[in-house]
């Protein structure tokens, strides 16, 4: 019995850790220059995100956490605006699947650090495409 309950303080402790870390990160919205980009979605949602490129100079966009709001709104419309070095220019976010997929990821791998305080939400990318 008392191990359950020290499990499950635990348990709950990560879980407002996860919770606190992933507001603070929202509320904040970090910019790094060279590193992010803002996108803004049909709904008028923007948000920055980091700024994924491949060696062919691809540009990517990573569902890294659990809000994801913008993601499932691009689901539904794929074009976007997205904002960086200046510039905001249309594009058509394409889904990731496959080899693509698997190349992307592992160029743009997480560390164990940020996917343990973004509780290991699943990572879904998008190709973005000039519209």
């Amino acid at each position: 019995m008392r191990a359950a309950k020290i499990g499950g303080i635990v348990v709950a402790v990560y879980v407002v850790l996860v919770i606190v870390f992933e507001s603070l990160l929202g509320y904040y919205q970090p910019e790094q220059p060279g590193g992010t980009m803002t996108i803004t979605v049909a709904d008028g949602n923007a948000r920055v995100v980091a700024r994924l490129t491949d060696d062919e100079g691809n540009l990517y966009v990573a569902a890294n956490h659990w809000p994801r709001a913008w993601y499932r709104t691009a689901l539904e419309n794929p074009v976007m605006d997205v904002s960086f070095d200046g510039e905001t220019k249309p594009y058509r976010a394409v889904l990731l699947v496959g080899d693509e997929y698997d190349r992307v990821n592992e160029a743009n791998s997480l560390g164990f650090v940020f996917k343990l305080l973004t509780g290991f939400p699943p990572r879904e990318i998008m190709r973005l495409d000039p519209a």
